[in-house]
């Protein structure tokens, strides 16, 4: 059975092919060849992956990102569409749902999203609810820098807080919608805020959102 990593990684996988090598993202400074890097870098490369996190690992990972750079953009596209080697923890498939779905989900949007003429998917409600457990796990770690309280709220009324503090801002939008505004996509998350508006310019101007 496909699970939602498998689906959002041949999504992210169709759309950089689509894309090519040379496209934006909103991934700031990257270009969908980078994203591409990115991605195979995290699950093939243990040892330079923890650079992401860990500032004294950072040269580590520029030097290996840089080398899956300089691949050629097919071979970096069929890495993604594949997946990680069996001795990789990704390759199994209760670890690639949890740490994948968001992460894959979030990705294919930095592509779709920063091309012209974009559109919102149709996202089926049970992804959503998945999407929306994820999100309340992880609201606390994802906005601990933002610049004001952060509330999240489903259209159904439920929500989840992001950051204790005044001003308070409550965004309010479906949970994939959510979670690109957690994950510092402010400016492509089609969600409603309300507050004070100087919080909100805040909030919209905020550069640490997200790890």
């Amino acid at each position: 059975m496909s699970t939602f990593a498998k689906r959002e990684r041949l999504l992210l996988a169709d759309l950089l092919e689509t894309a090519g090598p040379h496209a934006p993202t909103l991934c700031e400074g990257w270009t969908t060849r980078d994203l591409a890097a990115h991605v195979v870098v995290r699950e093939r490369r243990p040892d330079a992956a923890g650079g992401i996190l860990v500032k004294q690992l950072a040269p580590r990972l520029e030097r290996v990102t840089a080398e899956f750079t300089a691949k050629p953009y097919e071979e970096l596209v069929q890495l993604v569409r594949t997946g990680p080697p069996r001795f990789s923890p990704f390759s199994l498939k209760q670890v690639d749902e949890l740490s994948n779905t968001v992460e894959f989900y979030v990705h294919a949007e930095d592509v779709r999203r920063a091309q012209a003429g974009w559109t919102p998917r149709e996202l089926d409600p049970v992804f959503q609810d998945t999407l929306w457990s994820r999100l309340e796990r992880t609201a606390r770690l994802m906005g601990r820098n933002a610049p004001t309280g952060l509330v999240l709220r489903r259209p159904d009324g439920r929500t989840a807080v992001a950051r204790r503090g005044t001003p308070v801002v409550t965004a309010t939008g479906e949970p994939s919608e959510l979670l690109l505004l957690l994950y510092g996509r402010q400016g492509a998350a089609r969600v409603a805020l309300d507050g004070d508006q100087d919080a909100i310019a805040k909030l919209h101007g905020a550069k640490r959102l997200g790890i």
